[in-house]
């Protein structure tokens, strides 16, 4: 039985683990720990010639593992957020020493290399989560973190720098359920501004967000899910907009995005993705767009209050997180080196650095 099949969903949607002990800490970084290391398999998007094909530990010193890059970015991520949360984490010793292995001054700099020759690699949500990861080695007050943000400042620079430049100006938005997704990258850009005070990039954040998404009314919800989603494009919406609109905007807002959450075509937001027993591969993401889908509806229902759509998002969070755990941690690569993040921005989305107050 593995330690969150008996977790209590209305815990786990509080967005806090304080109920969460050592087995629930060591089985959520065993898949990241793991695949931080794994070089192979890996995505290679682009080979040039037959003498070009890359290495990824050669192109991506610091993350070239998990498959691809993003993962390897997000999976750090949920490690070192989890040395934040989890006091005493049982394994600690093996993920300081693998990060240490890896977060090196000269490491860093290829990496900031290679974006300065591939200036739209992982744009946006490489670039997202990379930002995440310096938010919450900023959060932490530990001479560990300390230094490895101090190691990563160059490419978090970057990242910052492309994102101002590259992304925010951006003149529609993307609104698709996988990597390209504006409203996500944008929520996590907004975290990262906050959680280390960067005033200017916030407001600009809020004004792209606004030019992008305030006028949209009436989503058309039963295009959900298209193909192999790991996000809701409406909901990762309306968890970017709860983050800059003030509770009585949001509700007007909301309102005219879902003219009635509990009726058809919207009430189908409610309800999770079917997954058989044996899914695998790409259908994966369906387990990841349960997840995100439960984060976003949690937060939506914190937000909304005592409004009658607070209910609902509530109890659909419930039954997405139940959803997204029975299958999150399979032994099939194609999952496992990625949903362990997800279940963790899950279960401690109320602990700093996601949508902060």
């Amino acid at each position: 039985m593995h330690p969150l099949d008996a977790a209590d969903t209305a815990a786990v949607c509080s967005g806090r683990s304080g109920w969460a002990g050592p087995a629930v800490a060591e089985a959520l970084a065993h898949a990241p720990l793991d695949a931080i290391d794994t070089e192979y398999p890996h995505d290679v998007h682009a080979v040039e010639s037959p003498d070009s094909v890359p290495v990824p530990s050669e192109q991506h010193p610091v993350f070239f593992g998990c498959y691809d890059w993003h993962s390897a970015v997000h999976s750090h991520w949920a490690l070192v957020r989890q040395l934040r949360l989890f006091e005493d984490h049982p394994d600690e010793t093996a993920i300081v020493r693998s990060i240490d292995d890896r977060l090196t001054d000269a490491t860093v700099a290829r990496e900031v290399a290679y974006f300065d020759e591939h200036e739209s690699f992982e744009k946006p949500y490489g670039w997202a989560w990379l930002l995440h990861l310096a938010a919450e080695l900023r959060r932490w007050d530990d001479e560990r973190a300390d230094r490895w943000s101090g190691t990563l400042e160059p490419l978090e620079a970057r990242v910052v720098d492309l994102v101002e430049g590259e992304f925010l100006p951006q003149n529609r938005a993307f609104r698709v359920g996988t990597h390209g997704n504006t409203a996500f990258a944008l929520h996590c850009v907004l975290d990262y501004a906050r959680s280390v005070g960067n005033g200017s990039l916030e407001s600009a954040v809020v004004d792209t967000s606004l030019r992008l998404f305030e006028d949209d009314t009436d989503y058309p919800v039963e295009y959900e899910p298209l193909g192999w989603d790991f996000l809701s494009p409406a909901l990762t919406e309306a968890d970017l907009l709860r983050r800059i609109l003030d509770r009585e905007a949001f509700t007007t807002w909301v309102e005219r995005f879902f003219p009635e959450v509990t009726d058809a075509p919207y009430s189908d937001l409610l309800s999770p993705v079917g997954l058989d027993d044996d899914s695998g591969g790409v259908a994966l993401h369906l387990v990841g767009l349960n997840l995100s889908k439960a984060w976003a509806m949690a937060g939506l229902a914190d937000t909304l209050g005592d409004h009658r759509y607070a209910g609902p998002f509530e109890r659909a969070a419930q039954d997405h997180a139940a959803a997204g755990i029975d299958h999150a941690f399979t032994d099939d690569y194609a999952g496992s080196h990625w949903l362990s993040s997800f279940v963790l921005y899950l279960l401690t989305r109320n602990e700093g650095g996601i949508a902060p107050a």
